[in-house]
């Protein structure tokens, strides 16, 4: 099923009242884009330093923010240098994010490794104790990826075809519904689509924007659980 930010009941709504973790290479905060952040911490360097220095979770924040914009954001860092991390950190990271009050945990990566797919089972049912869903890549090149394939785990695919005011919601095969949505961020004026970042990072904040509105529309059953 196809929806758009114009349909109920998504239409209307900003993510107000919402809490979003973002699981990233950090979140600057002060860009125009993101509009600030409440709270964060880094898990990838031992500082407290939070702020981004590679670009993705900030892009990736962005992009939540367009959808959500009254959102309130918690910058969750576990990468540093490069987009790589490792399972015990990506757990920690889900565990605070869900501790710190967050309703929506956005994950725009994930693990290959089906060995590591049980302590990122345990920090998922961790969050969803706490009522918090994780919002997870599915697949990357062809190879499902964990968390993102767990039942209890909203997992999205990149739509490449698809407009970013665009959800297409797939039949529930687990706990909670999958979904597709466009692998584009939030645009940058002056600089082409092909020139700027794509990927199922974005079609993963594209996903959590819809769904901080769902939440705000007290609706999130009928778009998750139905």
């Amino acid at each position: 099923m196809f929806v758009t930010l114009d349909d109920a009941p998504f239409a209307g709504r900003s993510g107000r009242g919402v809490v979003i973790a973002v699981l990233d290479s950090g979140v600057h905060g002060g860009h125009p884009h993101v509009g600030g952040v409440v709270d964060g911490i880094s898990l990838a360097d031992g500082s407290n330093d939070f702020i981004d220095r590679i670009g993705h979770g900030t892009a990736v924040a962005a992009a939540i923010r367009e959808k959500a914009p009254a959102a309130q954001m918690l910058a969750v860092k576990i990468f540093h240098q490069t987009l790589a991390t490792n399972a015990n950190v990506l757990a920690r990271a889900i565990e605070w994010a869900a501790d710190h009050g967050a309703q929506l945990i956005n994950l725009s990566l994930g693990t290959a490794n089906a060995a590591r797919a049980e302590i990122l089972a345990d920090a998922v049912a961790h969050a969803a104790a706490r009522g918090a869903l994780v919002i997870s890549a599915v697949e990357a090149n062809g190879k499902p990826l964990f968390p993102g394939t767990l039942d209890s785990v909203a997992g999205v695919n990149a739509d490449w075809t698809c407009e970013r005011d665009q959800l297409e919601i797939e039949a529930r095969t687990g706990m909670v519904s999958r979904f597709q949505a466009s692998a584009y961020p939030r645009p940058i004026p002056g600089v082409p689509n092909e020139r700027n970042l794509s990927g199922v990072s974005f079609a993963v904040a594209n996903v959590t924007g819809f769904l901080a509105r769902a939440i705000e529309a007290g609706a999130m059953d009928v778009i998750v659980r139905s």
